[in-house]
């Protein structure tokens, strides 16, 4: 697994620094050496290089050095050997590989996590990487990650499986703003779902369906939405013929080429004090940045398009807006 090994190097370094400080510890009390000649000794000994002695030893220090070779050699050499083969091997590279994925994933929060990098998984990633959102990807297969570190070389990954709790939990599914599950398997995500929700109570889980049997299933596990591809497939070709240009605009808004167009939902509760309970004119014109109202989410949760801008925004409503990416960012800031 990427991240798993059984021994870690430190460990070896460790294992070879505690017999180097007994050694010179040893030399230091027992024959009045100095913190070089001991180091000298040591190193001398444990590697029976065969040097001369920096004096001639008396009996407790012969009898410290019996014992020091007895209980050290084997395991000083076989520490060795592995650092060597850390060095050779790659292993190495993979250790500060680990430690800069640790970093990395203890420094997340409000990303994305997608499990599975199958063709909606990379379809997935290539969305939130044109839109800067921040996510990570969890895969079991080695060639379908490599696919995605060719066309992506700082693509953040757990290589393991995604029904493993300690995974979820490693991926920062705690601090997660919303949590993508494309596996074929129906059952797999549905465990995930499960696993996910009792996570992170307030994680926005988006899962993927094969047969339409599954989604009562998953939204019963705890999926706040279910996409079934072959649906949305057979959709998206027949309203390409009956309607070519709304769907190719849409489609331009939500995909890479329509990266600098953003839509945004701005909660009521993220308004600042002096336009909340006003009109949609009055809160459009608040330091306005060029971004439109193009629809409202009211208390109950429906959607309204293009409401009149003599709408009261109240408690559990969210204004929607359209703009350009700087457009959104500035409004952001106005809003805090």
């Amino acid at each position: 697994m990427f991240y798993y090994r059984p021994i870690p190097l430190r460990l070896w370094i460790l294992i070879i620094a505690c017999i180097l400080a007994v050694g010179v510890s040893g030399f230091m009390l027992i024959e009045g050496y100095s913190f070089l000649d001991a180091l000298y000794m040591v190193v001398i000994t444990i590697t029976t290089i065969g040097y001369y002695e920096v004096r001639p030893l008396s009996a407790a220090g012969k009898v410290f050095n019996i014992v020091l070779i007895l209980s050290s050699f084997t395991m000083f050499t076989y520490s060795l050997a592995r650092l060597t083969q850390y060095v050779a091997s790659g292993e190495m590279g993979a250790y500060f590989k680990k430690r800069n994925l640790m970093k990395a994933l203890a420094q997340l929060e409000q990303h994305v996590v997608i499990c599975g990098f199958g063709r909606n998984g990379q379809q997935a990633a290539r969305t939130l990487r044109a839109h800067k959102v921040p996510f990570l990807v969890i895969e079991k297969s080695a060639e379908a990650l490599q696919d995605g570190v060719s066309e992506d070389p700082h693509l953040l990954y757990i290589q393991d499986d995604a029904i493993e709790d300690d995974v979820l939990e490693l991926a920062g599914v705690r601090r997660a703003r919303a949590l993508l599950i494309t596996l074929p398997s129906d059952a797999d995500n549905v465990f995930i779902v499960l696993s996910a929700r009792s996570l992170n109570n307030g994680l926005q889980i988006i899962s993927r369906a094969s047969n339409p049997g599954a989604a009562p299933k998953l939204y019963k596990a705890g999926a706040n939405n279910v996409i079934m591809p072959d649906l949305i497939g057979g959709t998206h070709m027949a309203t390409l013929v009956s309607k070519p240009d709304v769907l190719e605009f849409i489609d331009f808004l939500s995909g890479e080429d329509g990266e600098a167009i953003h839509i945004e939902s701005v909660g009521y509760d993220k308004l600042p004090a002096p336009i909340r309970d006003h009109t949609l004119r009055e809160i459009m014109a608040w330091k306005r940045t060029g971004v439109n109202c193009i629809g409202i989410k009211d208390e109950d949760g429906r959607f309204i398009i293009n409401p009149p801008d003599t709408t009261v925004i109240s408690p559990g409503m969210k204004v929607i807006v359209l703009g350009t990416m700087e457009q959104i960012m500035q409004m952001k800031e106005n809003v805090g």
